[in-house]
């Protein structure tokens, strides 16, 4: 069963704030009429007019329990927070590897536990921003795949936990989006404010996830076939 949700009467926290989906996000979230606080680390950064910065580190404790005491009212929760290195399993620096999943796993689970107290009495909402990465590894993105395969596992088990609350979470599966963090990468990308669009009709609608494009469409039919459906082209199975 799913819940409509009127974003014009919604308090939204944006994480990732300042720049590439946070920003669209946020600039969605206004052109509906919600209020919103939006989180970066560095919140001087943050340039959209309209919002209420809030500095957030969702890796330090102390900087998350002073978000959440900074926004008490939050009744939508966006985890966009991320990062991605481009670490290598085998080869690359633990710590590299460790700030991905600190990042995409740990971060992300203990801003939700933060905010938590808020969402349920508001009956609120989550989402969290994932990838098609959470389904399917390649070469350079071990690190931040194993880190989004995290990430996706928590998301379906906060679902559980949630649900008894009347608290929904909204899972946003999506390819190379034209942001700074895939600069570097050649092929087709998608711009970030028709991804924020469709998410917030997501929201809107409660549904519980968005596979924005074929990519995440592909690869989520892909886990059907099995590990050969998947990497049979690169291992040569």
């Amino acid at each position: 069963m799913t819940t409509a949700r009127d974003l014009a009467h919604t308090t939204a926290l944006v994480i990732g704030a300042n720049r590439g989906l946070g920003a669209a996000v946020v600039r969605e979230l206004l052109a509906r009429g919600a209020t919103v606080y939006a989180a970066a680390r560095r919140p001087g950064r943050i340039t959209v007019p309209g919002v209420t910065p809030v500095q957030l580190d969702i890796t330090d404790p102390a900087s998350v329990a002073a978000a959440a005491a900074a926004a008490p009212d939050v009744d939508l929760l966006i985890n966009n927070a991320g990062t991605s290195g481009g670490a290598d399993l085998l080869t690359g620096s633990l710590d590299d590897i460790r700030r991905e999943m600190e990042t995409h796993f740990f971060g992300t689970l203990q801003v939700t536990r933060a905010f938590r107290p808020s969402l349920v009495a508001r009956r609120g909402a989550v989402v969290n921003v994932l990838s098609a990465l959470s389904w399917f590894s390649m070469p350079g993105s071990g690190a931040y795949s194993a880190a989004k395969a995290a990430e996706w596992s928590m998301t379906n088990s906060l679902r559980l936990a949630l649900a008894p609350d009347g608290v929904p979470v909204t899972a946003l599966h999506v390819g190379y989006m034209d942001t700074d963090m895939t600069a570097g990468v050649d092929g087709p990308k998608s711009d970030p404010a028709d991804v924020a669009r469709a998410l917030l009709d997501a929201v809107a609608d409660g549904r519980s996830e968005v596979l924005f494009d074929d990519v995440s469409r592909r690869v989520q039919q892909g886990l059907a076939g099995g590990v050969d459906a998947l990497y049979g082209h690169l291992t040569g199975v």
